[in-house]
């Protein structure tokens, strides 16, 4: 077999020991193995936050700001992915990672608001919940079996959700239905594609930290989760 060697040092030896392609994949194995659980574990916190915003009445807020609200919940969101990121490397990393998504699980109080008013609507969370680990599983499964390098797609997905974000947060003000699909449609698109990146990442030993890792990851799954469920209540919704 030929493997790469890298050099690892032994506490108490003054020369490095080879590191083999082997020890290589078991350790790549693991951040893998880490990540996916630690995705799992914070789903906790998201549906924790999503019934304390249900049970607070978080829309309120919403229907009496429908503006600042959304901006400030985002603000507050991307406050929390930068103390995430800092802390990163340490045991309070997961800690942190915790509570984004809870704030993460808070936001989705106004769209589950109106899959309540719809009278298929739990239906339609359920469905938009097994289509996301349908789309989940589908991407992980390519990038870990095939083991190609998509690093090629990062620049254009980093373009394609800043593009996303942009108008997101414009159409608040305009508040256009199409552009709102048109929106979550690119969406589930881009972010579906961040999943098979993010996980060839992993996989390929880009990505060492299965805090981000699990971060990137979690991403993803909440903006395709959202998107496919603002398409679903939009074209299947039945109200009462």
């Amino acid at each position: 077999m030929d493997a790469k060697l890298e050099p690892v040092m032994v506490p108490g030896s003054q020369s490095p020991l080879p590191r083999t392609g082997d020890t290589q994949v078991l350790d790549r194995n693991n951040v893998l193995r880490n990540t996916y659980w630690l995705l799992a574990l914070s789903m906790l916190p998201t549906i924790a936050g999503a019934f304390a915003g249900m049970q607070f009445n978080m829309i309120a807020l919403f229907k009496a700001a429908p503006i600042m609200t959304p901006l400030l919940m985002f603000g507050v969101m991307i406050g929390s992915l930068f103390v995430v990121t800092a802390l990163r490397n340490s045991s309070w990393g997961v800690l942190a990672l915790f509570v984004f998504t809870f704030i993460a699980g808070a936001m989705l109080t106004p769209i589950l608001t109106v899959a309540a008013g719809f009278r298929n609507g739990g239906q339609l969370v359920a469905l938009a919940g097994g289509m996301t680990a349908a789309i989940f599983f589908g991407m992980a499964t390519i990038a870990t079996v095939t083991k190609r390098d998509f690093s090629f797609l990062g620049k254009f997905l980093f373009v394609g959700m800043i593009l996303v974000v942009v108008a997101s947060l414009a159409n608040l003000f305009f508040q256009v239905p199409a552009v709102s699909l048109t929106i979550s449609a690119v969406a589930v698109l881009i972010f579906s594609m961040y999943l098979l990146y993010d996980v060839s990442n992993i996989v390929r030993g880009g990505e060492t930290n299965y805090v981000m890792a699990t971060l990137n990851l979690f991403l993803s799954v909440y903006n395709i989760f959202i998107s496919l469920l603002n398409l679903l209540l939009a074209f299947s919704g039945q109200r009462d």
